[in-house]
């Protein structure tokens, strides 16, 4: 088995344990087929905090059959647009002639442009386009010849995992393990728009984790920020959520995405958490230089004890602050004695004896 890389280079990040968070906007089909929008998308993006604006790559004929769909009852999300699927996905389509110059854009700016590929060519363009990485969705994790050919591209991959099982993802993992790319990023996934808070299962993270000893990822569509900052604190490196000027515009991902508010907070939140997070090494940090000895205690002279007289063991108090014996030596001086008067309400001192 090759191992998978535990510190991968996204866009001149690294990216793993250690690291900070890489955090995606996944603008999708909100620039609503209009340049200028996806490009104040992009701008937004940049200025909540994301590290990716990220996009999708498909041709609505070579990702979707109208044929199949009609044979098909849709009661979820796809069947609540009161549209063919055709129609939708066709002005969903992020024109391929727009790619060079939003990457350009995405440059121009500081902020990484990625998008997730769904054909052959789309995948042949991303590399033209020199992406940092690549994004496969979800759907594509049983179409094994793609995960072949996207491994063989090179690029640092993430694989979203939304309605798959353990084999399947076994399986896609160790298809693209054997083109040698070993710069994969498992994400957890659950492809409902929106997902449910209960079924976000973030502790499959630690099951990747434990599996494949891989990097991991949660590509959220839950509401709110909850589950991507729960996946931070299990050890998750990348963040993808679904990213809107406003969530009242029409089309299919407007609703389930995060407006630049609640994206700006999210971002803000995981910086927070990884500050939070710290060493795994448990030391006395700097503000607990006084609580050290004020919330301590230490072993005190109950009454005068004079010199020349041995300690006993109702004349000692146990009380804060720290400032002389620790309790733990209580016994010990017991018996002994003392070199000089003591007061009443002093600390005990290892140089009184």
């Amino acid at each position: 088995m090759k191992y998978f890389s535990k510190q991968i280079n996204i866009g001149g990040r690294l990216i793993g344990h250690g690291h900070p968070t890489y955090i995606i906007a996944e603008i999708g089909a909100n620039f609503d087929n209009d340049i200028n929008k996806a490009k104040r998308l992009i701008d937004a993006a940049k200025e909540c905090g994301a590290d990716c604006a990220k996009f999708q790559t498909f041709s609505t004929s070579k990702i979707v059959s109208e044929g199949g769909f009609s044979l098909m009852k849709l009661e979820g999300v796809h069947g609540s647009w009161g549209r063919t699927i055709s129609e939708v996905f066709k002005d969903a389509e992020f024109p391929r002639e727009w790619h060079q110059e939003i990457s350009g854009y995405c440059k121009k700016i500081g902020i990484d442009f990625s998008t997730s590929p769904y054909d052959i060519d789309a995948v042949d363009l991303c590399v033209k386009l020199d992406l940092p990485f690549i994004k496969i969705g979800s759907g594509e994790i049983t179409w094994l010849e793609m995960l072949d050919y996207i491994g063989r591209t090179g690029k640092p991959l993430m694989l979203a995992t939304g309605d798959a099982t353990m084999s399947e993802i076994d399986e896609a993992v160790r298809t693209i393990e054997a083109t040698g790319n070993n710069n994969l990023i498992l994400m957890q996934c659950i492809t409902n728009y929106p997902s449910k808070i209960d079924s976000a299962n973030v502790n499959v993270l630690k099951t990747y984790q434990s599996a494949f000893d891989i990097l991991t990822g949660y590509s959220d569509h839950s509401p709110g920020p909850v589950v991507a900052l729960a996946s931070v604190v299990l050890g998750g490196c990348v963040i993808e959520k679904h990213f809107t000027l406003n969530k009242t515009d029409k089309g299919p991902d407007h609703p389930h995405s995060m407006n630049p508010t609640e994206f700006k907070l999210m971002t803000d939140y995981v910086r927070e958490i990884e500050r939070a997070m710290g060493s795994t090494r448990k030391e006395v940090v700097e503000e607990e230089g006084e609580t050290v000895f004020v919330q301590r205690r230490c072993l005190y002279a109950k009454c005068n004890i004079p010199a020349g007289k041995a300690i006993e063991v109702d004349e000692i108090d146990v009380l804060r602050p720290a400032l002389g014996i620790p309790p733990k030596y209580k016994k010990v001086i017991i018996g002994k004695v003392v070199n000089k008067d003591i007061e009443k309400g002093q600390p005990l001192f290892w140089d009184n004896f």
